[in-house]
């Protein structure tokens, strides 16, 4: 059996151990301390935002930013519907109910139209949301601009899941920038990872301050341990940040890389009738996270589980598109606005293996699997 090709694998850069060795010799190896601190700078400076803090994972980003916004029981948020959970789960651990949009053609995101529909219904009903989640999806960003127009008029604030899209950009700045608080992951299959981590980043000092207080379990100033209310063991590590450092100097290439991995897919591929590729929308640049295709069973001959099939039997990992979050059991009963392109975009899409590492062989051997089973 050939050697496994991962969907997303982690691809260190060779200077990442250099800084966990500092990071050693310090004795900081428990959570906080100079590498954080580091970590936290460099990444705001790099991506234009205020303020940083690092955390233990994406999902408790959205959490803090969540619970900093006032979400609570008997709210509502309206989120992306074709997403990672992560991205609305912290919304019912605050007791609030997430109500889903469906995705737009253009970018495979939140659909702005849909979202003006629904903040009008949602007036006329008495009832707004306390925040609005689109997600970059698959390292293409939403068209924020519009979002925040239609939540404008309502003082909707915007939190931008931007966990996905780390190096990608929007009219010229960087992913989530603009919204009121933006979250990304350095989980183990993103464009860099610290094995597991996240960053929320925000202009808001007062919203960056209080997550960074609630993620050390709230502890109030005293030489004793006082608390006044309840926090969380959320903070990043002082390795795993060194680890997020060593990274961040590689991120630029592993963008261009992953572009040419997806221009590099799709050329192979072009001649293939029924397969097309996840588009990129003309508002911003997409750092390609996972190369996406989708898969019209009519005209290519084979359904997209087919391929994915076809592929494991060859050792090669690949994933369906995300199953929108309108059709899981566990958010069973929500409401959603729109859905047939999400739906579609679940039947028909194949992520295919993205690593930056793949060679040119790595590659062939991915799309000789496609083309057979294309008959091709």
């Amino acid at each position: 059996m050939p050697a496994r090709l991962f969907l997303s694998p982690p691809h260190l850069s060779g200077e990442e151990l250099e800084l966990v060795r500092e990071a050693f010799a310090s004795n900081y190896i428990a959570p906080l301390g100079p590498m954080v601190d580091a970590f936290e700078r460099e990444f705001a400076e790099k991506f234009g935002f205020g303020h940083a803090v690092a955390l233990s994972s994406g999902t408790a980003a959205m959490h803090l930013a969540l619970r900093f916004l006032g979400v609570g029981p008997g709210d509502e948020v309206l989120a992306s519907t074709l997403t990672f959970i992560g991205s609305v789960s912290p919304v019912t651990f605050q007791g609030a109910t997430p109500v889903f949009i469906d995705s737009d053609k253009a970018s495979w995101n939140l659909d702005p139209d849909l979202l003006f529909e629904e903040l009008q219904a949602c007036a006329v009903r008495g009832r707004l949301p306390k925040a609005v989640v689109p997600t970059d999806l698959y390292g293409q960003c939403a068209d924020l601009d519009r979002i925040l127009e239609a939540c404008a008029p309502y003082g909707v604030p915007v939190v931008s899941d931007a966990a996905e899209a780390l190096g990608a950009s929007y009219r010229g700045r960087s992913a989530g920038k603009g919204a009121r608080a933006a979250v990304f992951s350095f989980n183990g299959n993103k464009i860099i990872t610290t094995s597991g981590g996240g960053m929320l980043a925000s202009d808001d000092a007062e919203l960056i301050e209080k997550a960074r207080f609630l993620s050390q379990q709230a502890r109030d100033p005293a030489p004793h341990y006082e608390h006044t209310e309840i926090g969380y063991n959320y903070r990043m590590s002082n390795i795993l940040a060194a680890i997020g450092r060593g990274q961040l100097r590689a991120l630029d290439e592993r963008v261009k890389a992953k572009r040419r991995l997806f221009g590099a897919y799709r050329e192979a591929l072009a001649d293939l009738p029924g397969l097309e590729f996840m588009p990129e929308a003309p508002h911003g640049t997409a750092n390609r996270w996972l190369t996406v295709v989708l898969v019209t069973p009519e005209t290519f001959g084979a359904d997209r589980e087919a391929i994915r099939l076809a592929l494991e039997e060859e050792n090669i990992e690949a994933r369906p598109v995300w199953k929108p979050m309108h059709l899981q059991p566990v958010f069973r009963g929500c409401r959603v606005r729109g859905s047939t392109v999400s739906e579609d975009l679940f039947r028909r899409g194949l992520c295919l293996p993205s690593g930056t590492a793949m060679t040119a062989e790595d590659v062939a051997r991915v799309v000789g699997v496609i083309r057979r089973v294309a008959g091709a």
